[in-house]
């Protein structure tokens, strides 16, 4: 799975700081914490029909990572949506729209690691493109990888941030493997995630996710949790070994940037009939309905 170049955002009009410029013109200042080391957070959100799914939830989320990692000055959230409305209404977007929150801790006074050399910040940046969920939806093949996700007593997972060099070296190796993503464990041997998103399988009619314990929060996992809660359909958060995902009659793994796409092959052990099947799809569409509902307008 590899995403190509939409024409649409070829003049794409990104928004930094307030400014807005073209894709082409967009510059971040070498001194920048996201330049230096990574010193950001982030959040991926979607754009339906005018409304954010769960806007609220990301926000939250951003303000929470923030905090976590010591930002003295954080945006407000009514003038972060007013950004994210004026990117938006820049490049004349209402659906099928993927947008990249970044916030960095913002500019230092010369190059070094130190919070105190930080002497203009916070940098928000608003990237918003034309982008389709980005997974295929017929199914994924993934690989586990021998890059390993920090348990909490090294570093806090629930801080979303923009250091993501542990997942890009994991989907190199998917990349190698010739599949889609990697599956990532934690230090015990458990699974975690996948490079990108979260994982559940599907077991005996009960669907069930591991505990996020080395891996972010996820907002598209908790949706399928609470539809799953809504629907009374069977479900559970526990540590989960591999060993239980080879076996189990279907995995999917969700994200804001893909939705909820099945997973056929892991390893090259073919998940069930190895092929998409039916809690998957009832799953899939009542997100969908949930989608179709609700978010907050922002155009």
């Amino acid at each position: 799975m590899l995403q190509t170049f939409d024409e649409r955002n070829r003049n794409l009009l990104v928004n930094i700081n307030g400014e807005i410029v073209h894709r082409d013109e967009a510059r971040i200042s070498p001194f920048d914490s996201a330049v230096q080391g990574g010193d950001a957070v982030w959040e991926g959100l979607r754009l339906y029909d005018g409304r954010i799914f769960k806007l609220e939830a990301h926000l939250d989320r951003l303000h929470a990572s923030a905090v976590a990692a010591g930002f003295t000055e954080i945006p407000t959230r009514e003038s972060i949506v007013a950004q994210i409305r004026k990117t938006l209404t820049a490049n004349g977007m209402r659906d099928g729209v993927h947008i990249r929150l970044t916030l960095t801790r913002g500019v230092k006074l010369t190059s070094g690691m130190d919070p105190r050399l930080n002497t203009a910040g916070p940098t928000l940046i608003v990237l918003a493109e034309h982008k389709r969920p980005v997974y295929d939806k017929s199914g994924l093949r993934l690989v586990t990888s021998s890059v390993r996700r920090f348990p909490p007593e090294c570093l806090d997972a629930r801080i979303h941030h923009a250091n993501l060099m542990q997942s890009i070296l994991a989907k190199i190796e998917a990349n190698q493997a010739g599949v889609d993503d990697a599956l990532m464990l934690d230090t015990r041997g458990f699974v975690a995630e996948t490079n990108a998103t979260h994982l559940f399988l599907v077991a005996d009619g009960t669907v069930t996710t591991g505990h996020c314990v080395s891996c972010v929060e996820g907002i598209t996992r908790a949706t399928v949790l609470e539809i799953c809660a809504a629907h009374d359909i069977p479900h559970a958060e526990r540590d989960l070994p591999p060993d239980e995902f080879y076996a189990a009659d279907e995995v999917f793994c969700t994200g804001t940037m893909g939705e909820l796409v099945p997973v056929l092959e892991i390893d090259g052990r073919a998940i069930g009939s190895g092929e998409p099947g039916p809690m998957t799809a009832r799953l899939s569409e009542l997100f969908r309905a949930r989608t179709a509902a609700e978010g907050t307008p922002v155009v």
